[in-house]
């Protein structure tokens, strides 16, 4: 224990065997051992004392549009990052669209991360893209270190970056799959999406029959069919249909190779809420009756769905017009997706253990960041450091994302990030951020 450097004592540290009083000891970036909470600090190590706050680790953010390069006049990594620090999250993976050009070869890998290596306030992944004219660009892509591969089963929003049809998913997840890589699929079917209603106009009702449940239904059935059949593993993005639950069950019960994910907004906003031409709540797919809501929350608490994620979709304000048809389709959520998702759990009977699983394990799991995720021996002294029975109401003047639109403003909200660490060092306190510190980061061979 020499060569420790910090201590971080608490009377609720949240570890994998559950929370306790500790004190965590940490050298060169690293937990080095989880001490009782008397333990003696050792000579030379500086000890910071949380007293009852909560030292969390840091959470993990496996969807995040971040934008940059190309449209960083919507978000970029100098801002997203800080936003998530200010949030409690230390790890985040980018999506490969909405940055120009897309993560969808390797020389556009390497410049999103020339652009990310000096503004990452917290440590940075990147995803890279499946289209239809790229399986030739597959795999050096998942040499180069990206966590695995989106792919759109239906129009993205933007034109660089078009949707698979059938054939061309099957083409694209039997390459991946034969590499060993992970495809994360935006699963809504276009044949249901075009049947659907197409009214426009500032109802959130017409803009809900627009996109059925239907849609996301078919889409992740025909997934789960291609991945039982080319024994690949997917994983399905930003769930909200429950009606999609019993399919993915089966097939997990079956063997099939899939996660799921949902987000925060799906599991604290409900359709009924949602006011006429309140576009900051637009998004694909899009926020449900809370009926809906109440069974996505049962299939977290049973394990359908494995994982929470912000799916960070910011624009310009200008892009949130009334009407619903033609704004940009896209919640902001960095920041607030810890005290979100904390406040509706509490609610519900979960514990802060069970946000930490959602949030911080399984996210690490999924893109196989085995150093993230856990107060524990070996892992990056990465934590958060949240006081949850503080309440704050949100004013978007007071998030760090470059644009502050939100669907949160105004809701009381429970759990306080006091302060975000990285490796052992403080990066945010108090809403005061220290210059970038975050490194990029590559899959895990």
């Amino acid at each position: 224990m020499s060569d420790v450097e910090l201590v971080l004592r608490s009377t609720r540290v949240i570890t994998p065997e559950g929370t306790r009083p500790a004190a965590v000891a940490v050298a060169a970036g690293k937990i080095t051992a989880v001490l009782p909470h008397d333990a003696e600090v050792p000579a030379g190590a500086r000890l910071e004392d949380l007293g009852d706050d909560v030292l969390l680790p840091g959470l993990v953010d496996t969807h995040v549009h971040v934008n940059d390069p190309g449209r960083t006049h919507w978000e970029g990594f100098w801002t997203a990052t800080r936003a998530a620090a200010a949030g409690g999250i230390t790890t985040l993976v980018d999506m490969p669209l909405n940055s120009l050009p897309p993560t969808t070869t390797v020389g556009n890998l390497r410049t999103k991360r020339d652009v990310a290596a000096d503004k990452a306030h917290i440590d940075v992944g990147f995803w890279g893209g499946a289209l239809p004219d790229n399986v030739k660009d597959l795999r050096p892509l998942h040499d180069a270190g990206v966590f695995g591969f989106k792919a759109f089963l239906s129009p993205s929003g933007v034109d660089e970056f078009p949707e698979l049809d059938q054939e061309r998913l099957a083409r694209s997840m039997a390459e991946i799959a034969g590499f060993g890589g992970l495809l994360i699929v935006h699963a809504e079917d276009p044949h249901h999406l075009a049947a659907a209603p197409q009214r426009g106009g500032p109802r959130y009702t017409d803009f809900l029959a627009s996109r059925p449940r239907d849609a996301e239904d078919t889409a992740i059935a025909n997934l789960l069919a291609q991945a039982k059949r080319l024994n690949a593993r997917v994983h399905v993005l930003h769930l909200s249909s429950s009606d999609a639950l019993p399919l993915i069950a089966g097939a997990k019960a079956e063997g099939v190779r899939v996660t799921v994910e949902t987000c925060p907004h799906y599991l604290t906003l409900t359709a009924e809420e949602v006011p006429d031409g309140a576009s900051e709540f637009k998004c694909c797919p899009p926020i449900r009756e809370a009926a809906n809501q109440d069974l996505l929350w049962q299939a977290l608490a049973d394990g359908t769905i494995d994982c929470v994620v912000t799916d960070h979709s910011p624009s310009t304000a200008d892009l949130k017009t009334d009407d619903f048809a033609t704004a940009w389709g896209g919640i902001s959520g960095l920041q607030l997706s810890l005290p979100a998702i904390w406040t509706e759990a509490r609610r519900r009977g979960h514990s802060l253990e069970d946000v930490v699983r959602w949030m911080s394990a399984r996210t690490a799991r999924l893109v196989g960041l085995a150093q993230k995720g856990a107060i524990e021996a070996g892992r990056d002294a990465d934590f958060a450091v949240l006081a949850p029975d503080e309440t704050f109401i949100v004013d978007p003047a007071a998030l760090q994302h470059r644009n502050r639109v939100t669907a949160y403003a105004g809701k009381t909200l429970s759990g306080v990030v006091k302060s975000t660490w990285l490796r052992g060092e403080r990066i945010m306190a108090d809403g005061e951020f220290t210059e970038p510190k975050g490194r990029l980061l590559s899959r895990e061979p």
